[in-house]
């Protein structure tokens, strides 16, 4: 089973120790053998799957938006991208250069074409930018690719 993620980055404290919780359990319905989480492991949801796919002693797989996807990302996350990369079994890339919402968008496009159900951590608002995780969803949604809604209820950004 490969299982994907998207969701909003920049949560508070609470709601990330919320979901957190959520993707620990969401990952214990999978057998450790059979599943293969794929993320564009950026800060926030996306990285937090990964670990709790690696640590529930299953394959993980990257997206990399772009070729400068890494430096777009928060300098204190690198340690934990450059961690979860290099644990990756197999790395997927759009072949963009620029880090912007268009690449985001086709990272997860990307994401979404290999995986057979998508998990989103998500309030249920509209994107804040293109390529955002409502756009993720609705993207999933169009291509038939089942998505499961993780957010802790009476949570907000």
């Amino acid at each position: 089973m490969r299982v994907g993620i998207t969701g909003h980055r920049g949560l508070n404290e609470q709601v990330e120790e919320r979901v957190r919780a959520l993707l620990a359990e969401a990952v214990k319905e999978y057998d450790p053998g059979e599943l293969v989480g794929v993320s564009c492991i950026a800060d926030g949801p996306d990285a937090w799957w990964a670990e709790a796919v690696l640590d529930h002693g299953s394959r993980l797989e990257v997206v990399v938006p772009a070729d400068e996807y890494r430096a777009g990302l928060p300098d204190w996350h690198h340690p934990t991208y450059d961690r979860l990369i290099s644990l990756a079994s197999d790395v997927h890339e759009t072949g963009m250069t620029v880090s912007d919402s268009q690449a985001h968008m086709a990272g997860s496009e990307i994401l979404v074409g290999l995986v057979d159900e998508l998990l989103a951590v998500w309030d249920g608002h509209p994107a804040r930018a293109y390529g955002g995780t409502a756009d993720v969803v609705a993207y999933a949604e169009r291509q038939g690719t089942p998505v499961r809604v993780l957010w802790p209820q009476g949570a907000s950004r």
